[in-house]
């Protein structure tokens, strides 16, 4: 009965998002896009985080790894923009790959602490190579070349409608995806290891893959958001692989509610809207912010849908 609910509470939100495509001024509806992105990027952390209980402060070389593996090949070899995003996830879940089998002979703190140098030396890398990336400069996409063409029918990923749409496709492909893994054996592996890793280790489980495999899905996912991100919004720039962009997808799942499918999600939409709304009355906008987000954190310790699980919906994912 809980799994019903569970998979209607998601369906109604995918039907939501739909609706409010015909719905939403075209600003919002821009925005909501933007959104449902980073939402995604999100949703990828959170399986690390909030299930498997490792602390990473090195997502955004994950997300760059996608933006620029999709975005280099249109700019310097012409690519398709399918093709582009596919060699987007490709990077992503190779990068994940080698960082994982390095970092996770660290633990606690040391893991996240070398998951941050990684991302630094990723960063770096993409300045330092900035005859092709352009550095924190960035680049844009030429419209042409994010114009699709499926089977004779163009689809033109400026256009916002399309955008909004391939953007909750994405979306909702991420969100049950997560579903799957957290209620599957893997899934409460991840939280068996969260609790307590010796003890699971101790019933013959092996930690060490499971939770190479959960850092490999993570950076996937968080890999196809940024590929998504560089082909929906035709740019591609440094900044996505600094500090600041490994800090905002762990405060979204902190705000939604890390160790929840849709906590993530909620906290991204939350965090836009509170920074977009604060920042239209006052240049001290981060004062309310900050003070907003105490006031969370001590009626909501454990996210807004980790707190309302725990209080009245023990259902929820």
């Amino acid at each position: 009965m809980s799994g019903a609910k569970a998979i209607s509470l998601h369906v109604a939100v995918i039907i939501l998002l739909f609706a409010l495509n015909f719905l939403l001024p075209e600003y919002h509806h821009g925005v909501l896009a933007r959104v449902m992105v980073f939402a995604v990027f999100a949703m990828g952390y959170a399986l690390l985080f909030g299930y498997a209980g490792l602390l990473s402060l090195g997502h955004s070389m994950f997300f760059a790894a996608g933006m620029y593996g999709a975005a280099l090949p249109v700019l310097h070899l012409g690519w398709s923009a399918p093709l582009a995003f596919v060699a987007g996830i490709a990077a992503g879940t190779a990068l994940s790959l080698l960082i994982a089998l390095l970092a996770l002979r660290t633990t606690g703190v040391a893991f996240m602490i070398v998951t941050m140098m990684f991302a630094q030396v990723f960063y770096l890398a993409i300045i330092y190579f900035s005859p092709w990336t352009r550095g924190d400069e960035g680049f844009a996409l030429d419209r042409q070349a994010r114009i699709v063409d499926l089977g004779g029918n163009l689809v033109d990923l400026t256009n916002p409608t399309a955008r909004y749409m391939i953007a909750l496709l994405l979306f909702t492909i991420a969100l049950f995806t997560m579903l799957r893994v957290v209620t599957s054996p893997f899934g409460r592996v991840l939280v068996a290891i969260r609790e307590n890793e010796e003890r699971t280790r101790m019933l013959g489980y092996n930690t060490f893959a499971n939770k190479l495999v959960a850092v490999v899905v993570s950076g996937t996912v968080c890999a196809a958001a940024g590929a998504a991100y560089a082909l929906l919004f035709g740019f591609a720039g440094a900044g996505f692989a600094s500090v600041q962009y490994s800090i905002l997808p762990l405060l979204w799942s902190l705000l939604g509610g890390a160790a929840t499918t849709l906590g993530p999600a909620l906290g991204a939409l939350f965090m836009y809207y509170l920074v977009d709304i604060t920042s239209g009355y006052t240049s001290a906008y981060l004062l309310f912010v900050g003070i907003l987000l105490m006031l969370l954190v001590l009626f909501f310790p454990k996210g807004i849908l980790g707190t309302a699980r725990d209080r009245w919906a023990r259902w929820l994912p």
